[in-house]
């Protein structure tokens, strides 16, 4: 049995981030479950897999590996910088996207992005301690290529929606996983344990921007 995480509360603010900045909520319905509300974090929950054995899951020990946040993978000042938000971002909650078309507010957004907060959203700082080290972690599948129904190379992002349906989250919140055995994936709903050697190598396509990248051994899927 994995242990519990803590409430993500740097992951939440990126997702009112993210959600303010295209002034949805990933998409409408597509961002919600069955019963009407949005799409949960990866946050306070633990693994198990929901498989068959005729769907061949790719799931080993755990025990080589070292269970981490995403939180865990931002340099200290990019950290607080986010977890102390400008005075702004409240603003934005309280106020709807097309009200913010013709308000003054936008001004303050585009001067803002010089601010230390704004900086930290597109951040590339990573902790170098994290290079070659076995670790798992949880997180939801962005496809990037495929081998037949198999996923072989993906971006694994904290949040669901994110490089898809908002803008992404920042690069140092953001792993290129490298998949050779393959991840079947039924939905982009299906959130995954991925275990595998971080390395601290930049990725970039049309898509995003990913600090980080994986090697990845093995997978499960990730349940409440």
């Amino acid at each position: 049995m994995l242990p519990k995480f803590r409430l993500n509360i740097l992951g939440i603010i990126l997702l009112l981030t993210a959600f303010n900045a295209v002034g949805s909520d990933l998409n409408g319905e597509n961002s919600k479950s069955s019963s009407g509300k949005q799409q949960p974090l990866i946050t306070n929950a633990t693994a198990s897999s929901k498989y068959s054995d005729k769907e061949k899951v790719i799931v080993e020990s755990t025990s080589n590996y070292k269970i981490i946040e995403w939180d865990d993978l931002i340099p200290e000042d990019d950290l607080n910088a986010l977890l102390n938000p400008p005075s702004y971002i409240n603003n934005l909650e309280d106020s709807s996207f097309e009200n913010n078309i013709s308000d003054p507010l936008q001004n303050v957004l585009i001067t803002a992005n010089n601010d230390r907060y704004q900086q930290a959203l597109t951040s590339r700082g990573i902790i170098q301690e994290m290079n070659g080290r076995a670790i798992g972690i949880p997180g939801f599948v962005v496809p990037v290529e495929f081998d037949e129904e198999l996923i072989t190379e993906f971006f694994l992002v904290p949040y669901f929606g994110a490089c898809i349906h908002s803008p992404p989250p920042p690069p140092n919140q953001i792993i290129y996983v490298h998949a050779p055995t393959g991840l079947k994936l039924n939905s982009l709903y299906d959130p995954f344990w991925i275990y595998g050697t971080i390395g601290t190598s930049l990725v970039e396509n049309h898509m995003a921007t990913a600090a980080y990248s994986i090697q990845m051994q093995s997978y499960d899927a990730y349940t409440e």
